[in-house]
């Protein structure tokens, strides 16, 4: 009976547009003591009404997405994010999708906060947690969301995160593969302003090096000058020591031990 009333609860929240809840919401508001929303959660979730998020956190299955076992981390990720109490934006691979990087479709949900959490695997689809210290000054925008909005890295945050990140699309030749597909998207200005905010070397002159290589020359330019004034020292391309045979880009002091290859 208890599962059944607080059922009742949880299609009264999908009714007004709400997909997740707190376990502190089901107690307060159902009328059913601790030990019943207990059991009754476990029920529901067995059932797959309910996916738990955390021990304090559940979302909504609607019907649709019940073989799925989840919705979509998109629709869950803002209140989840909330209820965690971090700072966070959608990122990396996740968000180049969204703004038209199509053909490297994700394997996972990205999400960029300020400090170390563990993946969290919920249905089909596994959200996984990155960590930047650089999260108080990365540009982000609010994106809609069939249950509400989402924080995004805007396009040029996401080439930026890309590169700094490059194991996380793969490889960095793939990440240099979905930089050519959002560079439509990107604005010179708000990319030399990400840049500069982050103050992050490295990753800017590989970043120089990988806009030279897909001839992106109006986004380059800028970024060779800035770097020109900085105390920039060589870097490796790829993260790791280079090669003996390493041979250095004069233009963006990087050391290239293997070429760039860039996907087809």
């Amino acid at each position: 009976m208890a599962a059944r009333t607080l059922e009742n609860w949880i299609d009264a929240l999908q009714a007004r547009g709400r997909y997740t809840f707190r376990r502190s919401d089901a107690l307060a508001e159902s009328g059913l003591s601790a030990e019943a929303v207990k059991k009754a959660l476990v029920r529901l979730a067995a059932r797959d009404r309910i996916v738990r998020l955390k021990e304090y956190f559940f979302a909504i299955v609607p019907l649709e997405h019940r073989s799925a076992g989840a919705p979509p981390p998109s629709w869950f990720i803002d209140d989840l994010m909330r209820a965690m109490e971090l700072p966070y934006y959608v990122a990396l691979l996740s968000a180049a999708a969204l703004h038209g990087a199509s053909h490297h479709q994700p394997q996972e949900f990205q999400v960029m906060t300020d400090r170390s959490v563990r993946a969290i695997s919920v249905g089909r689809s596994r959200i996984h947690f990155f960590v930047s210290k650089h999260l108080d000054c990365t540009p982000a925008q609010n994106t809609k969301t069939p249950t509400g909005s989402m924080r995004v890295s805007t396009p040029e945050a996401t080439v930026l995160d890309l590169v700094r990140f490059a194991k996380a699309a793969g490889h960095l030749d793939h990440a240099a593969t979905v930089v050519a597909e959002l560079l439509p998207t990107i604005d010179a200005n708000r990319l030399l302003k990400a840049v500069r905010a982050r103050a992050d070397l490295p990753t800017a002159q590989r970043l120089g090096y990988l806009l030279d290589q897909l001839r992106a020359r109006k986004f380059a330019a800028p970024l060779r000058e800035w770097l020109g004034r900085q105390d920039a020292r060589p870097v490796p391309l790829r993260t790791g020591r280079p090669g003996r045979d390493a041979r250095e880009d004069g233009r963006w002091q990087v050391l290239i031990s293997r070429p760039l290859e860039l996907e087809s």
